[in-house]
């Protein structure tokens, strides 16, 4: 059987009318150019609707088939088989199988490998990247979100005294500091991973209350000790360096970190893992956990702000009857 084609040599763009046939297993060309080889070192392009097949050689040199169906006929009689990859693509249920699965298969590594890889790596890297990550995330925030506290000098230190002679639950308790600010965005509390803990005059107003204040002192803190911050920030910069990969443009994961700071949002594990903290901290000194419950009641009542909008705090830290009930009942 034999199949016409041209013939190119891989170097130049000059081609050759040629005839292709096989014979024991060898392949021959013959024409404006004569070669043979065993078929077991050529490699046959994919199928396509309007691309010609290509049989390639070793060495470069490759054949354009020109009577498809004829090479159709060859193939089988070869019985050459395409690979499994090229067979799925041409089966439509396999492909579809095969986006399912990968669909599924990036879902649960977002889901759980990311955020189980995140852990480790947090784990061994040392502070001093936690601290050089959130330099200069204060400043821009005081730039474009905070104004200075309006909080009296001694209402202040009353608070960062009282906070710091609490023991807290776990040892190696990272170096932190207590910052107080007037905000753009209303009662709001959150840490950077420089160990940072900034608190607005909105929320210390709001709660009204010493007790509910170390709670959420407590609970930004355990968000430091654990390094949720520095394990949130390696999830969203691998889903970055994804689209990067995707997409090619890197300078929107680098322009966003300190709006993602700013705007963290914690996942249900990573809030429990910051509620048992406080949980703990609470009891290790003699305090009332309904006075943690009492933050998220308080800002729950709250609920929206004058715009509709969920109120700053519960935004990246979401309240539900589930999570104070937990509170209120850990032992």
């Amino acid at each position: 059987m034999q199949v016409t084609a041209f013939y190119f040599d891989g170097k130049t763009s000059r081609r050759h009318s040629v005839t292709l046939e096989v014979d024991d297993g060898i392949a021959h060309v013959r024409g404006e150019v004569e070669r043979s080889a065993p078929i077991a070192q050529l490699r046959v392009s994919e199928r396509f609707d309007l691309a010609a097949r290509k049989v390639t050689f070793p060495d470069g040199a490759f054949l354009e088939i020109i009577d498809g169906d004829r090479f159709a006929e060859l193939l089988q009689a070869t019985r050459h088989q395409d690979s499994l990859v090229v067979r799925i693509q041409q089966n439509w249920r396999s492909t579809l199988a095969a986006t399912a699965a990968l669909i599924v298969v990036v879902v649960l590594s977002y889901l759980y490998v990311l955020p189980a890889a995140a852990g480790l790596i947090a784990s061994a890297l040392p502070m001093e990247v936690d601290r050089k990550v959130g330099m200069g995330t204060m400043e821009f925030l005081d730039q474009r979100v905070m104004a200075p506290t309006r909080l009296p000098a001694e209402r202040r230190t009353g608070i960062v005294e009282r906070f710091r002679a609490l023991t807290a639950p776990m040892e190696d308790v990272p170096s932190y500091e207590i910052l107080f600010r007037k905000s753009k965005i209303g009662p709001n509390a959150f840490a950077l991973p420089s160990g940072q803990i900034v608190v607005t005059d909105e929320i210390v107003e709001l709660l009204n209350d010493d007790d509910a204040l170390m709670g959420v002192l407590a609970h930004e803190l355990g968000h430091v000790h654990r390094r949720h911050l520095m394990r949130r920030l390696l999830q969203s910069s691998a889903v970055g360096a994804a689209a990067t990969v995707l997409f090619g443009d890197v300078s929107a994961v680098l322009v966003n970190i300190p709006t993602l700071l700013l705007d963290m949002k914690y996942s249900r594990d990573i809030e429990r893992e910051a509620d048992d903290y406080a949980i703990a901290m609470f009891k290790a000194n003699g305090l009332p956990r309904q006075k943690l419950a009492l933050v998220f009641e308080k800002l729950d009542q709250k609920g929206h702000d004058s715009d509709g909008a969920i109120a700053p705090y519960l935004s990246s830290h979401p309240a539900n009857a589930e999570r104070i009930q937990h509170i209120l009942n850990a032992r």
